[in-house]
């Protein structure tokens, strides 16, 4: 445990010392604040115009900044022959991955609250701005999205050899979860027999972080209705007691999957080595 958190405050004093950590942090702000300026006339409550902005900011530049500080933090560490050192000393490399993992975190979620604590202020201060419902699940929507991808940006790193090769693989499963994602699923769905395509969304939703992430903050804002109704099943189980519970599940099993095979591959690279 001791081993996890020295990793995790190194890790902490390096992402608060890495100017892409304030370079994305004024970006996010600088849009949060944007997006206040826009909506000066009044309160926003639930899902509409305005918060569906908001979220789509989110998914659009959190998966991406998780992506490249994550992997550009493991490649950092080959790059630099500082994993070389630290494995000459009694570190274990779960202790290792997790500590990184923790200490990326606290990095990210603060870059994430400052934001929305800039925002927030400032709302406060106009009299304008959101429902606080609904801008501490936008808050949570954000929380979670950044975790999500976090996990996948330790399996990048992991998988990379040098920090370009890590920022090519990262653009490519942002471009591919986030941007392509609506013109690859259509295109799946609509070679697939009619019987199989609830399960087939099922399936794919829940391969996508993003998009599970994003159809639970719909839902929970209370815009269901806008899904269609191939999600009603999703209304059902998001809305009940169950919803939440089964969400930060399936999370915690996926973070928990990423971190597991890039164990497995570091523990395969530290034996051959």
């Amino acid at each position: 445990m001791s081993e996890m958190g020295y990793v995790a405050v190194r890790e902490m004093k390096i992402g608060f010392r890495n100017p892409w950590a304030y370079s994305f942090m004024a970006l996010f702000a600088m849009f949060m604040v944007s997006l206040l300026i826009i909506n000066s006339q009044g309160y926003v409550s639930g899902y509409s115009g305005t918060s569906g902005t908001m979220l789509n900011l989110a998914l659009y530049l959190l998966p991406l900044m998780a992506l490249m500080l994550g992997s550009f933090s493991l490649t950092g560490e080959k790059e630099e022959g500082n994993w070389e050192l630290l494995s000459t000393y009694p570190l274990g490399t779960w202790s290792f991955l997790a500590g990184k993992y923790i200490g990326l975190s606290i990095v990210l979620l603060s870059i994430v609250s400052f934001g929305f604590g800039l925002s927030g202020a400032a709302s406060w201060l106009s009299g304008s701005g959101f429902d606080f419902l609904t801008y501490q699940q936008l808050l949570v929507f954000s929380i979670g999205l950044s975790l999500f991808f976090l996990g996948l940006a330790m399996l990048i790193g992991t998988l990379a050899r040098n920090r370009w090769q890590a920022l090519t693989i990262a653009v490519g499963v942002w471009f591919f979860a986030i941007i392509a994602w609506p013109s690859i699923l259509i295109a799946l769905l609509g070679m697939m027999p009619y019987p199989w395509i609830k399960p087939a969304v099922t399936t794919l939703t829940f391969l996508n972080p993003a998009e599970l992430t994003r159809l639970l903050t719909v839902v929970k804002l209370g815009g269901g209705s806008t899904l269609g109704p191939e999600y009603y099943d999703w209304m059902v189980w998001i809305r009940s007691t169950w919803g939440t519970p089964v969400f930060i599940g399936v999370m915690l099993l996926w973070i928990g999957t990423m971190l597991t095979i890039s164990f497995g591959l570091w523990e395969r690279g530290r034996s051959r080595g």
